[in-house]
C-alpha cells in the first residue's frame, strides 16, 4: 500500500509520540497505520507499507493485542489474519486510559495503601506519613475520577471534557474571561463572589 503525504507524517509523528510514551515505535507506527487507512490490513501489507521486518510486526500486532487496541478478522477466501483498529477515537480514548490504569495506576494505589496499612507505617517521622497518605489520597481520587469517565458514554464525555474550561473558570469565581478586564486576569483573586448554583 503507498501511503499518501498526509498518512505518512501522521504515522512517523505517531511512532515519535509513542516512543516519548515509552511505547515502541513499530508497535505505534503499525496503529497509526490502521487507524489512519481505516481497513484491515494483513501482516505482509503492514510489513511493504512500514519497511519493517516480518518478525518485529508479529511481535507488535501481538503487543497491541494485549492491549486491546488490534483485534483480528478475517475474508472470505483468504486464510491470512488481517488486522483492523477502532476507528472512534473516543473508543481507542478510553481503551488507553482503562489499560494504562489497570497496568499502571492500580498496582501503585494497591502499594500505597499496604504501606499506609501495614503496623511500621506509624514508625515512619510524621510529615513522610503525612507525603505517603496524601499521594494515596490524590491517586485515590483521580482512580475514581477515571472510573466515572470510563462509564461516561462517548457523547457525554465530549461534553464533559467541552465544558471543563467553563467550569475551571466558575471553580475560580472568574467574572470575566481572561485577558477581559475580568477576575481571569488576577489568580489572587477572592473566591467571595464565586455565582450561587
Amino acid at each position: 500500500m503507498e501511503l499518501t503525504d498526509i498518512q505518512r507524517k501522521f504515522v512517523l509523528h505517531w511512532g515519535e509520540m509513542g516512543s516519548l510514551w515509552g511505547v515502541n515505535r513499530t508497535v505505534s507506527q503499525i496503529h497509526a497505520l490502521l487507524f489512519a487507512y481505516g481497513k484491515p490490513m494483513n501482516a505482509e501489507e503492514l510489513c511493504d507499507t512500514l519497511g519493517v521486518a516480518r518478525s518485529n510486526i508479529s511481535n507488535s500486532l501481538k503487543e497491541l493485542q494485549a492491549w486491546n487496541l488490534v483485534r483480528i478478522t478475517h475474508t472470505l477466501g483468504d486464510r491470512r489474519d488481517y488486522f483492523e483498529t477502532s476507528v472512534d477515537v473516543w473508543e481507542l480514548f478510553r481503551t488507553v486510559v482503562r489499560e494504562r490504569k489497570e497496568r499502571e495506576f492500580d498496582p501503585t494505589v494497591r502499594v500505597l495503601r499496604e504501606l499506609v496499612s501495614s503496623p511500621e507505617f506509624q514508625k515512619e517521622p510524621a510529615d513522610a506519613q503525612d507525603r505517603i497518605r496524601s499521594t494515596m489520597e490524590l491517586m485515590e481520587k483521580l482512580a475514581t475520577w477515571a472510573d466515572e469517565m470510563l462509564r461516561l458514554s462517548p457523547g457525554t464525555l465530549d461534553k464533559v471534557m467541552t465544558l471543563g474550561a467553563s467550569v475551571q473558570r466558575f471553580v475560580r469565581g472568574d467574572s470575566a474571561q481572561p485577558g477581559k478586564g475580568g477576575k481571569g486576569d488576577d489568580p489572587d483573586a477572592h473566591h467571595a463572589s464565586l455565582p450561587m448554583i
